[in-house]
């Protein structure tokens, strides 16, 4: 096999036709050789040379696929550095090829993957060399295509292909500039392309031609000039002759739908509407009123799918651009006519086809909303004025009120597909099954969740549009549950969550009578049905609906005291999910209603929280121990409205007592026989106790201090006797042991007991005086040596978690202890970690997070470490910045910046000092994971760092010489130039495909653009390009974009909701309490 690798003597085209198929039909040792012979076949620099011989020779398929692999990344990444007439060999071989195999309509159809793949290498090749070294390609392409069917249709493909690399791909694999000039290259050659495109589809017979064609056509409208779709017959040929025809309707409802989606200015008004009235009188003749679609979906081919959903995405796309438009202008009952389409579609169980509709009629109806919100449509004046042009439209089509008469039968069918088609929200955890089970929910579906927030977003837009017309149908739907003539798990569960979903939409009035009407009927509905999953699934409903009106619960404390009682019932109910939703719902309702509970209601004898306190243990009696955890989470939000200190005092006091004398008896056993720590069952106990004190001072605050208190100084000595434990069970029968479940829960204690200080100190709130004197000594004298002289296995990452809270909520006051926690926490962890970028990936993460708060608030301290110590730390950050792993490579540029920065505004020997030291290695790793293709997500910070080193070089901010004066060669030297070469020399060595010249011009940019960061990233950016080593998905360069629009569509939609009753749900509001 292996004579193939020889390239002195002939090429045996049928013996690599025969590795080939070793390779993919082969067994055994066979296999694995002939895998080994052609990864050193392609990975050899002279293996392009042999690839004409593999295309025109060999009978292998799999061969022919290899060569074109070959040439493909020789085309990416050698090609400026080839001889001219290799280039030009290599590209008349490959257009030679595609004219010789695409010829005949026979061949293209035999071979159509083949030519698919030829043409990709084509379109790679004009990249590089179209317009300037091949200006004939589009005048030679158009000729060869009258010449034959076959090469018609292929040249139809190859020019689709090439608009999509330079129109939709060219961002990410192309710079700025080549990309600039080819899409001027060809639109200044559209002409000669739409006339070819133009003669096909009025002259051609042949379908497959019409639809390449059409194919090619789509690819072209989002760019081409307007006058070549909006000033020809194009709209008009597309709705009258290739609409209907099966072959090519579903690429023609495509291509209407592109041009629906431009943004032809105002002169091309009257074409839309053309366009927009002949294709829904197209649809009409086609598709009739689609009244059976709901029932007949299955039955429909994979075909007439993908039409009908084409079709929602036309009328959504065209509808969601040009409403106002059609609405002012065309026949009434045509876009009544889309809308019913629409609605018709949205009834359809598939729910990505649901999510295109779902978005337009949030459009819709939001548009409906403003315009209400921004007219006076209900005011006298206004409706003796409907027509008006200024009234609530703008002066541009129909009134506000107009346009809601217009559509509210529209509307009234949105309403009922939305509450039909509802999806769960994230609170409800009791679900029925693939099997039909009522179970509860362990995993979260991100996708549902994002579906459920845009539904309740419509629903609550079509609350205010007209709340009696919700409130009836919604009424409706609830007697039909009740009489059982709807009754389902499902219906049920989906009209519940709907009702929950428009809470604060409705008027306080409106809302309270609504509410009582359900809340009686579901609790009936309770009482009514039998069985433990009926009642499981009507108790989450009921727990859902009054979780999410705080507003009525507040305003009616009977009620919420009746509701609260109700949710201590479900918190007995057999099925866990109950209980569990019980538990949560009881958060929630803590969370908004807390000062109801603190307050001495009229005619209460006490304060209900009181009286929760003193039945708690009844309460959480069927309760499961994280559930128990749940319930004083609850109860400690409830504590937290307590002002006065001897009160909270007293209620923290009796929320904890049951927990604290499960606490005393134990620790007291453990005094009198520490063995009674391996019992698993005892273990288990203290370890659920301090996951209830966690749990209590999360929600409490810095109240908690008085139960800290009370448990630290037994807390920090079972910490210390678990530890012993731990230590002897690793040195008697190894590190294997803490995988074993009583070690494990041993682990466990020490885990929370760290959880429980580092949740007090994050809302200490100020009392960092008392937290350093009393707390932090004690704590690191348990700790800090036992996680360092433990074996890897056996340390607990929420030491390193705990330790930077405690030095970032206290800042300066830890610099005197930042040596000892470098020499037992930080050389202990990196060590554990340094083998590879994977393992201990939580201890990973929370070291650097130390490191950098370390930097942040104790700077100063790092300065007094040891030079062994410290060059340990920079090797560290440099080694951080090399992780993959996104969070910890932005983590160590990050310090890597702050640290940076941190010398600079030092004192200046020691800046000098530092710099002289450490900024040549600094940047020379920089410059390694930016052109590193494992490395392009942390893209913006790389190009963050490398810009402020070389600002602070150009700048003249770094005076201490970063080269060594003492040699005779940089006697003329300054730092400016010495790292302009100390670059150059770096990227020579690193890409020996570039020339001298494209690397002096990048790092000639680099200090051209370092104060002007937009520039000097798309600078690097392009240069990345360049290399071709970031060849494919270059996503991640862009990601600072992507993440930045985002985070502005965020902010906006947040703005907006703020100002619409009922938008923001209740569990996001801030209290108002």
């Amino acid at each position: 096999m292996d004579t193939i690798l020889d390239f002195n003597r002939q090429f045996d085209v049928a013996l690599f036709d025969r590795v080939v198929n070793a390779l993919f039909t082969g067994k055994g040792d066979e296999q694995k050789m002939a895998q080994q012979v052609l990864t050193e076949f392609k990975e050899h620099e002279l293996s392009w040379t042999k690839a004409d011989d593999i295309l025109t020779n060999a009978n292998s398929l799999q061969s022919k696929f290899i060569a074109l692999q070959i040439l493909e990344a020789l085309i990416q990444t050698k090609w400026k550095i080839l001889p001219d007439n290799q280039r030009n060999g290599i590209k008349n071989f490959v257009v030679e090829v595609i004219l010789r195999t695409a010829s005949t309509e026979e061949s293209l159809r035999q071979n159509r993957v083949y030519v698919n793949k030829l043409n990709l290498i084509l379109v790679q090749i004009l990249k590089q060399e179209w317009p300037h070294n091949w200006p004939t390609f589009i005048p030679e392409i158009i000729q060869t295509s009258r010449t034959n069917l076959s090469l018609c249709e292929n040249n139809m493909s190859i020019l689709k292909l090439l608009s999509e690399e330079v129109f939709d791909y060219s961002a990410e694999q192309m710079t700025q500039a080549k990309t600039k000039n080819l899409k001027s290259q060809m639109c200044g050659e559209f002409s000669s392309i739409y006339n070819l495109c133009t003669e096909i589809l009025q002259k051609a017979v042949q379908p497959s031609l019409i639809h390449a064609t059409l194919e090619t056509l789509l690819r072209f409208l989002s760019w081409i000039p307007f006058g070549y779709i909006f000033e020809t017959d194009l709209i008009n040929n597309l709705c009258t002759r290739f609409l209907q025809p099966s072959v090519t309707r579903n690429v023609t409802i495509k291509c209407l739908t592109e041009i629906g989606g431009l943004e032809g200015g105002s002169e091309y008004k009257e074409q839309y509407v053309t366009l927009f009235t002949l294709a829904i009188t197209g649809l009409r003749e086609m598709l009739g009123d689609l009244s059976k679609i709901e029932e007949e979906w299955d039955e429909y081919d994979t075909e007439h799918q993908d039409f009908i959903q084409n079709v929602a995405m036309f009328l959504t796309s065209f509808l969601g651009s040009h409403l106002r438009l059609v609405e002012a202008s065309a026949p009434r009952d045509v876009v009544l006519q889309a809308h019913q389409y629409l609605l018709r579609i949205s009834q359809v169980d598939e729910r990505e086809m649901f999510k295109v509709c779902l978005e337009y009629w949030n459009v819709l109806v939001r548009g409906l909303y403003e315009d209400g919100r921004n007219s006076s449509f209900n005011t006298p004046s206004a409706l003796l004025n409907l027509g008006s042009a200024n009234n609530g439209s703008g002066g541009n089509g129909l009134s506000a009120d107009l346009r809601r008469q217009m559509y509210s039968t529209t509307l009234t069918g949105v309403r009922y597909v939305m509450i039909s088609r509802m999806a769960r929200p994230e609170e409800v955890l009791v679900v029925e099954n693939d099997e039909g089970e009522i179970v509860r929910e362990f995993i979260k579906e991100t996708d549902t969740i994002t579906l459920y927030k845009a539904q309740r977003e419509c629903l609550i837009y079509l609350t205010h549009l007209d709340p009696k017309d919700m409130e009836e149908i919604m009424i409706e739907k609830l007697g039909r549950q009740m009489d059982g003539s709807e009754w389902s798990w499902s219906n049920l569960n989906k009209l519940c969550w709907a009702i929950g979903s428009i809470s604060g939409s409705m008027s306080e009035d409106q809302e309270r009578k609504v509410l009582v009407l359900i809340i009686k009927d579901l609790l009936s509905l309770c009482e009514l049905k039998r069985g433990k999953d009926n009642k499981a699934v009507v108790a989450s409903n009921i727990m859902y609906v009054v979780g999410q009106y705080p507003r009525f619960l507040k305003a009616h404390w009977k009620f919420l005291k009746t509701v609260a009682n109700k949710l201590f019932e479900f918190m007995h109910e057999l099925h866990e999910g109950v209980r569990d939703m019980a538990c949560d719902t009881f958060v929630t309702i803590a969370q908004k209603c807390r000062r109801h509970f603190i307050a001495q209601q009229p005619g209460e004898p006490c304060p209900f929280v009181e009286e929760i306190i003193a039945t708690a243990p009844s309460i959480t009696s069927d309760l499961e121990p994280q559930q128990v955890n749940r319930f004083c989470e609850a109860v400690g939000y409830l504590i937290s409205a307590q002002l006065n200190t001897q009160a909270q005092t007293q209620l923290i006091e009796g929320l904890m007592r049951p927990s604290n004398d499960v606490w005393d008896r134990l620790v007291q056993q453990a005094s009198g026989n520490i063995n009674i720590l391996e019992d698993l069952n005892i273990v288990k106990q203290l370890g659920n106790v301090l996951r209830t004190n966690v749990s209590a001072c999360g929600a409490v605050g810095k109240g908690f201090i008085s139960q800290i208190g009370r448990i630290y100084i037994d807390m920090l000595g079972l910490y210390k006797a678990v530890s012993e434990i731990i230590s002897s069970c690793v040195a008697r029968d190894g590190e294997s042991v803490t995988r074993h479940a009583n070690v494990r829960a041993m682990r466990s204690i020490k885990k929370e007991a760290l959880r429980l200080v580092d949740t007090y100190v994050k809302h200490c709130d100020g009392e960092i005086a008392a937290i350093n004197e009393n707390m932090v000594p004690p704590l690191l004298e348990a700790v800090l040596a036992d996680y360092a002289q433990n074996v890897p296995p056996a340390r607990d990452a929420e030491v390193l978690k705990t330790v930077a809270t405690i030095t970032n909520v206290l800042g300066g006051l830890m610099t005197d202890k930042i040596p000892i926690i470098f020499e037992s926490l930080f050389e202990s962890t990196m060590n554990m970690i340094k083998q590879d970028f994977t393992e201990y990936p939580e201890h990973r993460l929370a070291v650097y997070h130390l490191l950098r708060t370390i930097n942040q608030k104790c700077f100063n301290a790092t300065l007094n470490l040891p030079p062994t110590q410290f060059q340990f730390m920079v090797m560290s950050i440099m080694w951080g910045f090399k992780h993959t792993l996104r969070d910890v490579a932005d983590l160590g540029l990050t310090i890597a910046l702050d640290m940076i920065n941190n010398f600079n505004i030092s004192d200046r020997a020691i800046s000098d000092a530092f710099f002289q030291t450490y900024f040549v290695d600094l940047l020379n790793e920089i410059i390694v994971v930016l052109t590193d293709n494992d490395h392009k997500s942390s893209f913006r910070l790389q190009c963050m760092v490398l810009a402020r080193m070389i600002h602070l070089v150009e700048s003249n901010q770094i005076t201490a010489p970063l080269f060594d004066a003492s040699l005779s060669d940089n006697a003329n030297m300054n730092n400016s130039l010495f790292i302009r070469r100390s670059l150059a020399n770096l990227l020579t060595s690193a890409f020996a495909n570039l020339s001298q010249r494209q690397i002096e011009v990048f790092v000639e940019g680099l200090f051209n653009f370092n104060d002007d960061f937009e520039k000097f990233r798309n600078h690097v950016r392009d240069f990345l390009i360049q290399t071709k080593e970031f060849a494919g998905d270059n996503a991640d360069l862009y990601l600072e974009e992507t993440e930045n629009e985002i985070q502005k569509t965020k902010l906006k939609e947040k703005e907006l909701a703020m100002q619409i009753p009922g938008m923001v749900k209740p569990s996001d509001m801030e209290e108002d309490d």
